[in-house]
């Protein structure tokens, strides 16, 4: 008797639940994934944070003994990847100390849409805001999202940011990324809607900024590039945007099939992959730069050279930096793969002739073809990006094409970097 109470009972649940499910049917599905946003942020635009060395920090009267951008309007210009029609910004306290308070901050179109320019088009400003304040303070070590604003930002466009700091930073502990390869602008007074900036001081730094996201169609999604100063651009031409990231994705915006790709440049001269440098290791730095940006579905990891050059040129040495090499490569794959993300090797350039890494005893030479030889192996990465076949030389496989190099024999020219965006195979960013 109670046997048969029971499977009454829990019959007439059951039918209830699903009578329930039928009458409404935006539950029925609660044990499924939802499905794909229409829209979803993209990273557009990054720069990698680093604290400011002395020489770097603005020049005086912007910098004083104890504080830095006092009662300042910085302007900088920054050329995006993909476009949208709603853009949001990221300014980074990484590095400081003390808080940073932003007074007020606008975005705006470049006069005549050029990188490094001071003007901007009239009628292009847009106050920028934070939880709906005009004004926001960074925590130490921490970053600021702004409020979404609607803004026609056009593929490989410019934009005008523009910050004032009534107060500044009270510390020299200063955020920045001093290889812009891009002119900033600094006035004393608040001139963040002024559609230009007379007697401004140039700088060729980019400070505080560090992201521009768009709200974009589910199909755009992100490659981040982590690398050293051959990403970022060192012997590439001052406001022409021509590293080699900026030339790839010229190349992948003009093919539909890979149009949507916004292209992150999260590099820095002097990066290690092991040890700091100018900038954290990579190992310490890729969750921020990598793994938090948003949209981010493929990395090319170019990066190694400045660990081979600067370990000691013995053999013990050298074998050690190059077994801790392919170990670090490893944990990036690991670490990338859990988040879905496709990690693609590129091959260290050769540096023969280069008064600074070049060994007479070939040392580091062997360090770099045996790394390069794991790189381009089988499985070890999703796919290989083969930069050191495209620009040695093939008399001289240690070294680069003469024609190719800056000066010296390490860095890239503009005509190196375009060839470097065009060994990188375009299939690499198609979702199978």
């Amino acid at each position: 008797m109670v046997t048969a109470c029971v499977l009454a009972l829990a019959l007439l649940v059951t039918v209830s639940a699903v009578t329930a499910l039928a009458q409404r049917p935006d539950r029925a599905a609660a044990g499924r994934p939802p499905a794909a946003p229409r829209q979803h942020w993209v990273n557009t635009w990054t720069a990698m944070p680093q604290l400011t060395e002395p020489g770097n920090l603005p020049p005086a009267p912007f910098t004083g003994d104890d504080a830095v951008l006092a009662d300042t309007t910085l302007r900088q210009t920054l050329r995006v990847s993909t476009g949208g029609h709603r853009v949001r910004l990221r300014f980074s306290n990484a590095f400081g100390d003390t808080p940073l308070p932003l007074t007020a901050v606008t975005v705006a179109l470049p006069l005549h849409g050029k990188a490094g320019v001071s003007a901007v088009e009239p009628g292009t400003t847009r106050r920028v805001t934070f939880s709906g304040r005009a004004s926001t303070t960074v925590p130490a070590g921490a970053q600021v999202v702004s409020d979404p604003l609607d803004l026609e930002l056009r593929p490989a466009s410019n934009l005008t940011v523009t910050a004032y700091l009534a107060d500044g930073q009270r510390s020299l502990a200063l955020t920045s990324h001093p290889g812009s390869r891009t002119t900033s602008y600094l006035v004393h007074g608040d001139r963040t809607r002024d559609t230009d900036l007379p007697g401004a001081t140039p700088v060729d730094h980019w400070y505080l900024i560090s992201d521009v996201e768009v709200r974009a169609d589910a199909p755009t999604e992100a490659v981040a590039v982590v690398g050293d100063s051959l990403t970022d651009g060192r012997g590439s031409t001052t406001n022409a945007n021509n590293r080699w990231p900026d030339q790839l994705h010229d190349r992948l915006r003009s093919r539909r099939a890979t149009a949507h790709v916004a292209v992150l440049n999260q590099a820095a001269g002097g990066n290690r992959v092991l040890q700091d440098g100018l900038g954290p290791n990579v190992l310490a730095r890729l969750d921020r730069d990598v793994l938090a940006r948003s949209g981010v579905a493929w990395l090319i990891v170019f990066e190694g050279v400045n660990d081979i050059g600067t370990a000691d040129a013995t053999p013990a040495a050298q074998r050690r930096v190059t077994d801790d090499l392919i170990a670090a490569y490893r944990q990036i794959v690991v670490r990338a793969h859990a988040q879905d993300i496709r990690v693609y090797g590129a091959t260290l350039l050769p540096f023969g002739g280069n008064t600074s890494y070049d060994d007479p005893a070939g040392e580091r030479e062997k360090s770099r073809r045996a790394v390069n030889t794991w790189i381009r192996a089988h499985g070890n990465f999703d796919a290989v990006i083969d930069f050191d076949r495209a620009v040695r030389d093939p008399a001289k496989p240690g070294r680069l094409r003469p024609a190719l190099h800056d000066g010296d024999w390490l860095h890239l020219n503009p005509e190196g970097y375009r060839i470097l965006a065009d060994a990188v195979p375009e299939g690499l960013f198609r979702r199978s």
